[in-house]
């Protein structure tokens, strides 16, 4: 590997360093999450069919001037909620407000829950900590359906309910709501209206959405989690767009919008428009310290949105909403559009981040690919991982040999670049000293720039895998050798306090990493040795304990991350040592060298032969320079 390799080198670790580190944050440690305390014995079934009876502070008011009072709080009352359910989603509808009060995925499960081995439905939506209103202009001011109590109507069975606000003179307001049947996880929502025209105004045109939830961390790792969970929303004409994940943010969308999403890293509850569009959304993201106690202990951060939907307060046309409670699979998110209520394709799949445009064609056309094959098989997802890494190993083989036998044929002609340097030991002689290089190269056949190309095709693969697998929920409470979950960090060592930079617990998959870091680092520093001149392997020595620093610094960015991520790099680095070690075992120096002495042979009649490609560009370029230097001596003189 010559100077140009290690440069490239040198350049794409930058860009990984700096994606790691965006990607980063840098808070406290967070306790434990609360979790609701259940009996042992409970069964999943039980959370479908119970109705807990609360008690809230509730508005009542006279059925008949329901338009006409200012609202208040005056009295107290019990009410149960009402439960809508199929295969995978439990869906509790709250009668104050007429909204949803919780939402249970069956098939999940939070990470405490998996460690102690209990089996009780993942609570994704939380009515203590989140709310949804829906309010829109009358003449008698602003009516907010959470300040009323719905009246429960024509629930047909256990996937559809009214919720219905009525007045004695005939005026209703229904929000109706049906959870497609078996295994699905959209649920369709309508806002109607009848009778209510005459309490209309000329600003009675839509239909005013304020939503708000604290996400709860789900998952082992507090960092970890924080760092892929974002509230996002797709515009109509453009593509998602994303808050930040890694400190307080808002902002105004520039256009109307399709659907909002409060996300975590694995889980997203989305909000969608699915015939017309939201306009004028208003969305803002806090972050939650680790720190955190009494109410927001347990919890990730916290998601507003403010929007406005079209809404016919004549009830001749309903006002369409869609709700998505689900996983973050990505042929899951696809297959949505199958339940589609408008025409227009969801593309609820972009809160699965693939990365930038490159990476994300890499992981869309070939990693989900063959991560989808592979798990259709039935493997342990650490064999998986394994075996996309030998796919990959075996696409770069022949690039890796090929800027590995460039490297060679540089090591084998390092006596004759020696002679070179011997010959213009004179620093104002560097360029006729680099023409000649160029020269030698040309004749013996030998490109310089030949070990930059693996790089340049490893490098998106590592990226693309840095995007995909935090974002894989298939490696959701998947365990492999000593880690019980792939998806976030294994632990060998916790500290029971916190250490500036590396957190509570020490990684042995992070740690395998870098040490195989250091050892592939150690092997490509050596073959750049051998293929140096003393001069430029001098020059060259800031560079090799960059190199060597830099699984250091992994260390630090890494320990967090999880388990899947950073087994990953520990085998693909592996494999690229082994390879290189078995490339330096099969290739025999002394016929190399006969081999190039036959390209210089064949070279001969021709000693005046010239550079191609970008060693001809190299060396018209000093040319030039040293050009300009021989007339700038002869206007001094």
């Amino acid at each position: 590997m010559d100077k140009n390799t290690v440069i490239g080198l040198l350049l794409i670790v930058a860009v990984l360093v700096g994606f790691g580190y965006y990607n980063s944050t840098f808070q406290p440690q967070n306790p434990s999450q609360a979790v609701v305390q259940k009996t042992a014995n409970q069964e999943v079934s039980n959370v479908a069919e119970r109705k807990d009876a609360r008690k809230e502070a509730l508005v009542i008011v006279d059925s008949t001037a329901l338009f006409y009072k200012q609202l208040s709080v005056t009295d107290t009352a019990s009410h149960d909620y009402v439960v809508l359910k199929n295969n995978n989603v439990i869906v509790e509808i709250n009668p104050r407000g007429g909204t949803i009060g919780n939402v249970y995925l069956r098939n999940y499960t939070s990470y405490d829950d998996f460690h102690e081995g209990k089996k009780i439905p993942l609570h994704l939506y939380d009515g203590q900590n989140a709310s949804l209103n829906f309010s829109f202009n009358t003449s008698t001011g602003v009516l907010n359906t959470s300040d009323y109590i719905f009246e429960t109507v024509d629930q047909k069975d256990s996937t559809q309910v009214t919720m219905r606000l009525a007045t004695g003179n005939g005026t209703k307001l229904d929000l109706r709501y049906c959870l497609l049947s078996g295994d699905k996880y959209m649920m369709n929502v309508e806002v109607v209206t009848f009778g209510m025209e005459k309490y209309a105004t000329t600003q009675t045109k839509n239909l005013a959405i304020d939503w708000s939830q604290k996400i709860k961390q789900h998952e082992k790792g507090y960092d970890f989690e924080n760092r892929y969970s974002s509230l996002t929303y797709k515009l109509t004409a453009d593509d998602t767009q994303m808050l930040s994940e890694i400190q307080d943010d808002s902002e105004t969308a520039e256009g109307p919008v399709d659907w909002v999403a409060f996300k975590s890293q694995y889980f997203s509850t989305v909000l969608i428009a699915p015939v017309s569009e939201f306009q004028g959304l208003s969305a803002r993201s806090r972050q939650i310290p680790k720190e955190a106690k009494n109410n927001d202990a347990g919890f990730l951060k916290d998601y507003n949105v403010k929007m406005e939907i079209p809404f016919d307060v004549t009830g001749t046309k309903a006002t369409q909403l869609q709700f998505f409670f689900g996983p973050n699979s990505f042929n899951l998110l696809k297959s949505m559009d199958a339940d589609k209520v408008g025409e227009k394709d969801l593309d609820l799949e972009d809160l699965v981040y693939l990365g930038w445009p490159l990476f994300k064609w890499i992981n869309r056309f070939f990693t989900i690919y063959v991560f989808d094959f592979l798990t259709w098989l039935g493997l342990p997802m650490g064999i998986v991982l394994l075996l996309i890494t030998i796919l990959m190993r075996i696409i770069v083989y022949m690039p890796t040999r090929k800027s590995f036998l460039s490297s060679a044929k540089m090591r084998v002609l390092k006596p004759k670049v020696d002679e070179i340097s011997k010959k213009y030991p004179r620093k104002e002689d560097a360029m006729k000293k680099q023409q000649e290089m160029m020269s030698l190269y040309s004749q013996y056949g030998v490109s310089p720039m030949g070990g930059c190309l693996p790089m340049l095709i490893q490098m998106p693969l590592w990226i693309a895998m840095f995007n995909f697998v935090p974002n894989a929920i298939e490696l959701r409470q998947e365990g492999f050798l000593w880690a019980d979950d792939l998806s976030t960090y294994d632990s060998i060592w916790d500290f029971g306090f916190h250490i500036w930079g590396i957190g509570d617990h020490l990684s042995l998959f992070c740690l395998l990493f870098c040490v195989t870091n250091l050892v592939y680092s150690h092997m490509s520093i050596r073959q750049q040795r051998d293929s140096m001149s003393a001069e430029q392997a001098q020059q060259m020595k800031m560079m090799q304990w960059m190199m060597y620093l830099m699984p250091v610094m992994f260390f630090f960015m890494f320990n967090t991350y999880s388990a899947g991520l950073n087994y990953y790099y520990f085998i693909s680095l592996l494999a690229s040592a082994l390879t290189m070690w078995y490339l330096r075992r099969t290739t025999d120096d002394a016929k190399l060298l006969a081999k190039l002495e036959a390209n210089y042979q064949a070279n001969k009649n021709n000693p005046n032969k010239k550079p191609k490609g970008l060693a001809a560009r190299l060396e018209a370029l000093q040319k030039a320079q040293e050009a300009q230097m021989e007339a700038r001596r002869n206007r001094q003189k």
